[in-house]
C-alpha cells in the first residue's frame, strides 16, 4: 500500500531552532529531519495514511510548534531511486 508522502520545509525562528527539531523528531509519522542552508531551516520528510492524515499532521502538530514562521509543501509524487532492499538482492 502506498503512503502520502511531503517534504515540509520549515522557515523557523532562530532562537527556538532546537526546541524546533526536538519536537520534530518526536512525530511519529516523520522519516527525515534535516537542518539546512537556504530559504528554509529545516525540511521534514512526512508520511501518512493518505492527504487528510497529512494535513491534520501538518496543522495540529508541525504548524503549531512555537516558533515555526512559515513553511512550505512538497508533495512526493514518485520516488525514482531503486528501493533499497532491492538493490542489496541484485548485488
Amino acid at each position: 500500500m502506498s503512503r502520502f508522502t511531503a517534504l515540509v520545509q520549515i522557515f523557523a525562528e532562530s532562537s527556538g531552532l532546537d526546541a524546533i527539531e526536538r519536537a520534530l523528531s518526536k512525530l511519529d509519522n516523520l522519516e527525515a529531519l534535516f537542518e539546512v542552508t537556504g530559504e528554509f531551516d529545516i525540511v521534514a520528510l512526512i508520511s501518512a495514511a493518505d492527504s487528510v492524515e497529512f494535513r491534520e499532521i501538518l496543522r495540529d502538530k508541525i504548524r503549531s510548534i512555537e516558533g515555526v514562521k512559515a513553511t512550505a509543501i512538497s508533495v512526493v509524487l514518485n520516488d525514482v531511486r531503486v528501493p533499497m532492499r532491492q538493490s542489496l538482492i541484485t548485488v
